[in-house]
């Protein structure tokens, strides 16, 4: 047959081919429609294509094929003549008897029989052309293939790398030793990490999301992602390692939260200080960490202020990981975190108090950002409040009432309240409060005390109590009456009468320890008396 050159084809700007327009249109339903609407011009024909699947590799593979009439296809070339098919239109509508689109497509029905090694190469190609090969339906066949087969291997036996052509002689390497440490290396549901390394995080990203699809154990997926972050960054451009972090943030978030531990995350939050993150992935980020929030320590949160500001720790960042923990999905917090987190904001408190330039807004929001049961002493916070004044001296009256408002006096200690009566750096009105606060707490256990005592002694006990109860009298009295103030006085003697108050609380709590000693006692022996008299046999008829 014989072959005249008549069209040239300029593909993508990377080659010209001078082609045989009659066979080429033959094929493609394209270039049929393009050039029947040019009927009378027969010569100087040029068509310039800008965005052809593979470039001047993928035209020359299409242009074998309508020469020769066919074309091996197989899993290294399958993405770009399948693309390339899709472009140029080669479908029954253009040729009925060699028709390329449907090769392709009987070609990729096989797919199941291809090796492990044969669909990592149609994936790195696919990646090379990623809108067209998406578009051509090459690409998902692929992912979906790759899924399935780590969805069946993650419950398999583990299976060696296949990545390396010189897998095989490796696995019956005479080194047995470094054999081991290959197999070691592997393990079951690990094995195929190395081998994804060479998929752009674009296709990192489509086949986290398949393998998600096929339910595989999102702790699996979530080390792959880390062990991918880690091993692309080191190489990374500046704007590659951007791309990297923000696809395996992206990525993470759509796991369970419990997948990734809460030190992994505090990790990307280091790197992404030096990189420009967008704001959907800092979200994101934060949102992972607050998720998390019982599981951090303090020298976690101590992140440095952002660049422009004067403060040292960038306390708007805590407050967000806060936020995040509240809410929690949507679900209530259980106690215990709760309480976690509110430890360590105590610490987290005391940390960032002697900052200077930290202002009482954010002072306060940390001290109001949990409710008032996450915490069951609030001693930790009164030291934290108490540094934050001491350091900020020139604080008005009004905002250290306001942070005052923080604190619930009823969750102090007897030695918190004494050292706060004697604090000059608080408003006098917590005086009062702690004050009045404390007299509410000997009343209930006066109340308490006396329940204990004439309602639970048993009357065996009764005479031996009666003469500590008598001791006790004066000292109740004395409680009770320094549990009424007079609260008009100065603040002097407010102070005053709390130090009193405090001394009569911590010896009636002495008192009380001694009585529930003696009263353990008394019973014990009254017990064991009961036990003597059962083993005694009955003297008298």
């Amino acid at each position: 047959m014989a072959v005249c050159c008549d069209l040239e084809v300029d593909v993508n700007g990377q080659e010209t081919f001078m082609v045989d327009k009659k066979i080429i249109t033959s094929y493609s339903g394209r270039l049929s429609k393009l050039f029947g609407k040019s009927v009378g011009i027969e010569k100087n024909l040029k068509v310039i294509f800008h965005d052809f699947p593979g470039g001047a590799e993928g035209f020359e593979l299409m242009l074998r094929f309508c020469y020769n009439g066919r074309i091996d296809i197989t899993p290294s070339n399958i993405s770009l003549l399948h693309s390339a098919a899709q472009f140029m239109e080669m479908n029954k509508s253009a040729s009925e008897k060699h028709n390329l689109l449907e090769q392709t497509e009987k070609s990729l029905e096989e797919i199941k029989y291809w090796t492990w090694q044969e669909l990592l190469i149609a994936l790195k190609q696919c990646q090379d052309f990623l809108l067209i090969a998406n578009s051509a339906g090459v690409l998902g066949r692929c992912l979906d293939s790759l899924a399935g087969r780590l969805a069946l291997t993650s419950e398999s036996s583990p299976c060696a790398s296949t990545s390396s052509p010189d897998s095989s002689s490796v696995r019956f390497s005479s080194d047995t030793r470094s054999t081991e440490s290959l197999k070691n290396s592997f393990t079951r549901s690990t094995w195929w990490f190395e081998d994804l390394l060479l998929l752009s995080p674009k296709l990192v990203e489509m086949v986290t999301k398949s393998m998600v699809s096929r339910n595989i154990d999102h702790v699996i997926i979530s080390k792959f992602l880390l062990f991918y972050h880690k091993s692309k960054s080191s190489a990374a451009t500046a704007d590659e390692k951007c791309k990297i972090v923000e696809t395996i943030i992206d990525m993470l978030y759509t796991l369970d939260q419990s997948s990734v531990s809460c030190k992994s995350l505090f990790g990307f939050l280091r790197v992404s200080w030096s990189l420009n993150l967008g704001k959907s992935s800092r979200s994101k980020l934060e949102s992972m960490i607050g998720y998390q929030m019982d599981q951090a320590t303090v020298d976690n949160l101590l992140v440095p202020s952002p660049h422009g500001t004067n403060y040292l720790y960038d306390v708007n960042l805590v407050l967000r990981f806060l936020k995040a923990f509240i809410q929690r999905g949507g679900f209530q917090v259980s106690l215990m975190p709760m309480q976690k987190v509110a430890s360590l904001m105590d610490l987290y408190m005391a940390e960032v108090a002697p900052d200077p330039c930290l202002k009482p807004s954010k002072f306060l929001a940390l001290a109001k950002a949990l409710p008032d049961s996450a915490r069951e002493s609030q001693d930790k916070m009164y030291r934290a409040i108490d540094l934050y004044f001491e350091v900020h001296a020139g604080l008005s009256e009004e905002d250290k009432i306001k942070i005052c408002c923080a604190l619930n006096y009823e969750k102090l200690s007897a030695e918190a309240c004494l050292h706060l009566s004697q604090n000059a750096k608080f408003p006098s009105n917590s005086a009062v409060q702690a004050l009045i606060s404390q007299q509410f707490k000997v009343k209930s256990l006066l109340h308490t005390t006396n329940n204990y005592k004439f309602e639970n002694d048993p009357p065996c006990s009764f005479n031996k109590i009666e003469k500590k109860g008598n001791e006790d009298e004066d000292n109740e009295q004395i409680v009770l009456y320094a549990g009424k103030p007079d609260l008009s006085a100065d603040n002097e003697k407010l102070r005053a009468h709390l130090q009193v108050m405090q001394c009569r609380v911590m010896e009636l709590e002495k008192v009380c320890r001694k009585m529930q000693t003696q009263m353990a006692k008394i019973m014990k022996s009254k017990v064991s008396r009961h036990s003597n008299a059962r083993s005694l046999p009955n003297l008298c008829s």
